[in-house]
């Protein structure tokens, strides 16, 4: 069963959601997994992609939009408007609903920011999550 984890962000700013992803997604591609970043929009996609490109200047992570449809797929994935078919591992949820595709991965990341339409969305994420009997974990990176 696909387990759901919050990470609680400190900050209201969307710069700083985009950095901690970066971070996850590193992270988890030192790990050898595979991820699909799945956003609301063109302009989040985008903001994702450039700050990867960005992210560290001793790291390289790569990565690419699916709308560019590529012939061989990498480790990494953006996309707001595809179902990323090919990928089951872990998927970082920057969208504000949950996507329909979210129970054929093993693990799933919710960012939560410090603004009301963020918040919002997330409580009902997590009422989806909860009253569908999926595990889940919460991460308050506020403390750290």
């Amino acid at each position: 069963m696909t387990r759901i984890d919050f990470y609680i962000l400190a900050s209201s700013e969307a710069q700083e959601r985009v950095q901690f992803a970066c971070r996850l997604i590193e992270k988890a591609y030192k790990l050898g997994r595979q991820l699909y970043v799945h956003t609301d929009d063109e302009q989040t996609t985008a903001s994702i992609d450039d700050a990867l490109w960005q992210y560290r200047a001793d790291s390289f992570i790569p990565h690419q939009r699916i709308d560019q449809q590529p012939a061989t797929p990498a480790p990494i994935e953006i996309g707001h408007q595809h179902d990323p078919k090919q990928h089951q591992d872990i998927l970082i949820n920057l969208a504000h609903e949950t996507p329909a595709f979210f129970s054929r991965f093993e693990r799933v990341a919710e960012l939560v920011l410090q603004q009301p339409e963020s918040l919002a969305a997330s409580r009902k994420s997590y009422a989806f999550y909860r009253d569908r009997g999926y595990p889940m974990k919460t991460h308050d990176m506020r403390k750290k």
